[in-house]
């Protein structure tokens, strides 16, 4: 094992693929010359050209639409968006030719392309830069949608996310960039669709994913000190679900709390508790919470913005809420 950046992992696992397949390149805004955004491509132009590392205008619909078009000639690249909320301006070619292709091609043209870039809110951003869209692109048939909580994970899922014959929506977040994790040496994938039980635990299930799992883990901490077990599971990859992990953990704890950064209405939590209550009535003792954002676009004010994002104080509330406490 060794020791990581966030960035670092993504840097790592987009290089060594890279190094394995030359029909794949990264492409987006300051990729290049600047070495990423948020330092993610350090040393990737030094060592791949700028034919393979390719800065582009602040155009997504046209980059996006580019690396679409270029699977079609049996290249896989990783497009790169400052922040997805920047996608919102290129969603048409991921939603309408990414995800389509392959069937209506008649399977003739498979897509093998990465979307990624940081998701959700980042301090005082503002509300235009702090939206999380995992349920968005996970609500669409043809995409996939992974979102990494961790260094090891992150190089892990990437590469298997990179290797994957359809479109993959790779998630990441600009608080994590600089986070340190021990990674694996060598080659290694993390298959998608497969959560990860980060904690094992009897009372409760907590499940979520991305950066906001951090405040599940603060509060399982607190919630030790009262003799309250809590198992922890994170998602890692939204679509496909890892229905079956999440269920087994139900059926053991008989209480669920979904932890998610997004806006109530229709989200992953949604669609959990649903298939939960579906699947594994009998066996909860409470009803199912689950905890998002407030119904409003993000605050930039510091008072306001920690109040709309969740933390570990209301996941401690939920526990003893469903533990009836």
């Amino acid at each position: 094992m060794k020791t990581l950046q966030f960035r670092q992992a993504i840097a790592e696992a987009m290089s060594e693929e890279m190094r394995n397949d030359e029909s794949i390149y990264l492409m987006g805004e300051e990729v290049a010359e600047y070495n990423g955004a948020y330092k993610a491509s350090k040393g990737m132009l030094d060592e791949f050209g700028p034919d393979r590392v390719i800065d582009t205008p602040i155009a997504e619909l046209g980059f996006a639409g580019i690396g679409i078009g270029s699977t079609m000639g049996g290249n896989r690249p990783i497009i790169e968006f400052m922040t997805f909320n920047f996608a919102l301006v290129g969603i048409d070619q991921i939603i309408n030719n990414a995800a389509k292709i392959r069937q209506m091609s008649g399977g003739q043209f498979p897509c093998p392309i990465v979307f990624r870039g940081p998701t959700g809110s980042a301090g005082q951003l503002g509300a235009t830069h702090s939206q999380a869209f995992e349920s968005w692109y996970a609500n669409c048939p043809g995409l996939k949608v992974v979102v990494p909580s961790n260094p090891a994970d992150a190089k892990g899922l990437l590469k298997a996310s990179i290797r994957d014959n359809d479109p993959v929506i790779f998630m990441e977040s600009e608080q994590m960039y600089g986070d340190k994790g021990e990674v694996p040496e060598g080659d290694y994938t993390i298959p998608l669709g497969v959560a990860a039980i980060r904690r094992e635990g009897t009372d409760v299930t907590i499940v979520s994913f991305g950066k906001i799992i951090k405040e599940a883990d603060k509060a399982a901490d607190e919630l030790a000190k009262e003799n309250i077990s809590c198992e922890i599971i994170d998602l890692r990859t939204v679509k496909p679900l890892d229905y079956e992990t999440v269920l087994k953990s139900v059926k053991k704890t008989n209480r669920l709390i979904i932890l998610e950064e997004a806006w109530p209405f229709g989200n992953v939590a949604t669609e959990l508790t649903y298939h939960v209550q579906s699947n594994a009535f009998d066996y909860l003792d409470a009803p199912i919470i689950k905890i998002n954002t407030a119904d409003t676009p993000a605050p930039y004010s510091p008072v306001l913005l920690a109040e709309w994002l969740p933390d570990y104080k209301d996941v401690i509330e939920a526990v003893k809420k469903v533990m009836y406490k």
